[in-house]
């Protein structure tokens, strides 16, 4: 049966977020590092998430980013901070895609990697923000800070460096932002 070519265009960004909701769940829970003195964890699903922004523009990437991470939350026993997580890392998607709105060519490394920079301080205060609440306690969530800021710097780098290699080859021609 014949598609028109948006219709084919639309199932392709279906199947490709379905892909990097699964590879948000999978580089989350591969190398959960505990954070010391806390229940959180550090892990590499960040840095997927900022990758499926640039691929799939950032409504698609909200989605794959929020119902990724929350799985992996789901699926590592922390489903107390699953709807967090989900809030949080679909609003990474959103801020970034912000800095990037009206430039699906190419965007720059600055622009990019400066709303990842506002995304993973998003992330860190909404998750002080989520530990505070769930735990009634302000003074203890400080603790995950450094943590949080270390794991969204592995995730900008990562995505930055995977973007990078993926855009010299075939695949960067499907790309929503070139940077």
């Amino acid at each position: 049966m014949y598609q028109r070519e948006s219709e084919m265009d639309q199932t392709k960004k279906l199947v490709m977020t379905g892909l990097m909701t699964a590879l948000v769940t999978v580089a989350t829970m591969v190398l959960p590092i505990p954070i010391p003195g806390t229940t959180g964890y550090i892990n590499l699903g960040d840095g997927i998430i900022f990758l499926s922004i640039l691929i799939l523009g950032w409504k698609y990437a909200a989605f794959a980013g929020g119902v990724g991470a929350g799985l992996a939350d789901l699926l590592l026993g922390s489903a107390v901070w699953a709807p967090w997580t989900l809030v949080i890392k679909a609003c990474m998607a959103v801020i970034v895609g912000l800095f990037l709105r009206g430039q699906e060519e190419t965007v720059g490394k600055i622009r990019s990697t400066a709303g990842m920079t506002v995304a993973v301080i998003w992330m860190v205060c909404g998750y002080y923000a989520a530990e505070g609440v769930i735990y009634g306690n302000w003074a203890a969530p400080i603790i995950g800070v450094p943590w949080n800021l270390l794991q969204g710097a592995v995730g900008v780098a990562l995505a930055s460096v995977i973007a990078a290699a993926l855009e010299k080859t075939s695949a960067g021609r499907y790309f929503t932002y070139k940077i």
